[in-house]
């Protein structure tokens, strides 16, 4: 602390970290890949409209955008996306590599040859004016077969829910651009969800994911199997693992011709390996995450070498990027400051790429050199927009709930070079509550919270009862208390740091987006804990999901969280913070993005409808165009 720091109040400090810097560095880098040599990935450009640019690294180092603005490489198939570009190398081919990439404006598969001077994007899929159209994710190119395969998302009417998905081969030469028969269907329809197929080495068998109402991705899938015939076509798909209650977050196959997949069937994301004699073996038994949550499609933990080592990403919590022997089971870790790596990597040789954020560091792209174990940053690389002097100081704490439970929290207490509070005052504290809710809160630097802990106001991201990271039975907490549960445990969190001299007790607050915005408008109607709280985009109103109000993906999430609605109707209006706008005591600020899918504008308006009269203050923010808002760390 600098010897001629300020005293001032809590809260009342001067920071150079103000909302424009905050949100000018939100979103990262994502969906890692290699083309031959070359390491690709998607970046957010806030200063070009927000678009998602594909960006490559060029072997000098250098790196360029793929494809000029207003091209958006970003899919919209369940809403959250996945998984939007796929590209062949194609050495030897004087026309460079050929991409596929989903854009966002149209939702079309286009082709480009990034290398052919002059070369436009030319598209690969028609469009659609039904309900949401046609819709692309998780690519594979296939070039030898002139295809590349992937899911699409076809709307087969108006409503949210007039959707199916199936695995798909799309012709490259173009001919199916303007004629949707010529989207050659490769899974036979009977599931809801599907991920990509991935094609053995030998190109004789194909596995992918797929699972179906009312699960969620996290409660159960199945991993099917099918030979492909020397057409291209599947035959009759077989389950080979999973199931109601096991999950498989992810499946490949190894350089060997087995397959490799993540099953939480020991109560944790574990990896296997499928044996000849129709047996799994566990290559790392532990009580850590090898796996997670699949809020998109195209995510995976896990990429096998071409020495039959496998790089994973796993732990428990934070997470780190390691190297497996499968037949040892021990894992190396790669060396470095990075506390948090994204579920995308992509592996050329010895070499592997990720994506990897620290404390102190936002999201980079990373690759590591198996043979000598060094890690190092290749692209998007992490600049201090400030003295980094003003980076709060995270804390990793482990609270009791209730009922005994744990709950683990980050904790970022208030920090500045310059300031300091006057002796025995406290500092405030805002809770915050992650999105999903089937999510967690990462262990990374967001200026969103330095802002907050830069002005003297402290932070708590509570990783509540349901959170991913620590195991099924702390995700399966949250199952039919949903506005319960996680209410309790950051309730507990902020009361524990209240009674143990770390913060105001007068002066605890709450903030939460899409799901957190659940958590934090049902805090201010259920109890006294907080001084005021920020709601962003929330569920405000459950009853409105049973009536088609909501997308596909999560229109029977609710039956999970909450109970099924033909069971415990009660339940959904006692829980509503909508309907019991009368208990909220404490000023609010809502904020709502009004092209929002997910969480709908109309529950606001309930909402403040309710509030009239009340003399509560409050206010209300809407934003034109804007969608399910990336803030609160939704998926």
């Amino acid at each position: 602390m600098n010897d001629m720091a300020k005293t001032t109040p809590y809260g009342s400090w001067r920071s150079p970290i103000d909302a424009a810097l905050a949100a000018a560095h939100d979103g990262h880098p994502a969906f890692v890949g290699f083309v031959g040599d070359e390491v690709w990935w998607t970046e957010p450009r806030p200063a070009e409209g927000g678009r998602r640019a594909l960006v490559r690294r060029r072997p000098d180092g250098s790196e360029e955008s793929v494809l000029p603005a207003p091209w958006n490489v970003r899919s919209r198939v369940i809403e959250y996306g996945g998984l939007p570009w796929a590209a062949a190398a194609r050495p030897g081919e004087p026309r460079g590599p050929l991409v596929v990439f989903a854009d966002f404006t149209d939702q079309r598969l286009y082709a480009h040859e990034p290398d052919v001077p002059e070369a436009e994007p030319r598209p690969l899929t028609p469009l659609s004016g039904v309900g949401g159209g046609l819709r692309f994710a998780d690519p594979r190119v296939h070039a030898d077969r002139g295809e590349v395969w992937c899911v699409l998302e076809e709307f087969t009417g108006d409503a949210p829910t007039d959707v199916r998905r199936v695995v798909v081969a799309v012709p490259l030469d173009g001919s199916a651009a303007e004629d949707r028969s010529g989207l050659r269907e490769l899974s036979d329809g009977r599931h809801r969800f599907v991920t990509g197929p991935r094609l053995s080495p030998d190109g004789t068998r194909a596995a992918w994911l797929a699972w179906d109402h009312p699960r969620m991705p996290w409660d159960g899938t199945e991993l099917l199997v099918a030979d492909v015939g020397a057409d291209g076509t599947f035959a009759a798909a077989q389950v080979l693992a999973g199931g109601p209650t096991e999950s498989i977050a992810q499946a490949d196959w190894a350089h060997d011709g087995r397959l490799l997949y993540s099953s939480d069937r020991s109560g944790w994301w574990n990896l296997y390996r499928a044996e000849p004699d129709g047996t799994a073996s566990a290559l790392c038994p532990r009580e850590e995450e090898f796996g997670g949550p699949l809020w998109q499609l195209g995510l995976n933990w896990f990429a096998p070498l071409d020495s039959g080592l496998i790089a994973v990403v796993h732990g428990t919590g934070a997470t780190a990027l390691g190297v497996l022997d499968p037949e040892t089971g021990e894992v190396v870790d790669a060396a470095g400051p990075w506390s948090e790596w994204s579920a995308s990597l992509a592996v050329h040789g010895t070499r592997v790429a990720g994506i990897a954020a620290s404390p102190r560091s936002a999201y980079e792209v990373v690759e590591l050199d198996t043979r000598t174990g060094r890690a190092r940053v290749i692209g998007a690389a992490h600049d201090d927009p400030v003295d980094p002097t003003y980076y709060p100081e995270p804390q990793i704490r482990t609270f009791l709930g209730p009922s005994g439970h744990e709950i683990h929290a980050h904790i970022y207490p208030p920090h500045h070079p310059g300031h300091v509070a006057p002796g025995g005052e406290l500092p405030p504290y805002v809770v915050w509550a992650h999105g999903g809710p089937t999510s967690r809160a990462p262990l990374v630097l967001d200026l969103a919270i330095a802002y907050f802990t830069s002005r003297g106001i402290g932070v708590a991201e509570v990783n509540y009862s349901g959170s991913t990271g620590y195991g099924r039975a702390y995700r399966n907490r949250l199952r039919e208390q949903w506005g319960i549960a996680d209410v309790d445990d950051c309730a507990a969190v902020a009361l524990a740091l209240a009674d143990e001299g770390t913060a105001d007790r007068a002066r605890l607050a709450i903030r939460g987006g899409s799901a957190g915005g659940w958590t934090a408008a049902a805090s201010l109607t259920t109890t006294d804990v907080y001084a005021c709280g920020t709601i962003i985009y929330p569920v405000l109103d459950l009853a409105s999901w049973q009536d088609g109000q909501t997308h596909d993906f999560e229109s029977r999430y609710l039956e999970t969280l909450v109970g099924p609605y033909a069971e415990v109707p009660g339940r959904y209006e006692e829980r509503s913070p909508a309907r019991h706008a009368d208990r909220i005591t404490a000023p609010f600020l809502l904020l709502q993005g009004l092209d929002d899918v997910v969480c709908l504008p109309a529950q606001c308006e309930l909402l403040l409808t309710r509030m009239q009269r009340r003399g509560v203050p409050h206010a209300y923010i809407a934003f034109e165009g804007e969608g399910t808002g990336s803030g609160a760390r939704t998926p």
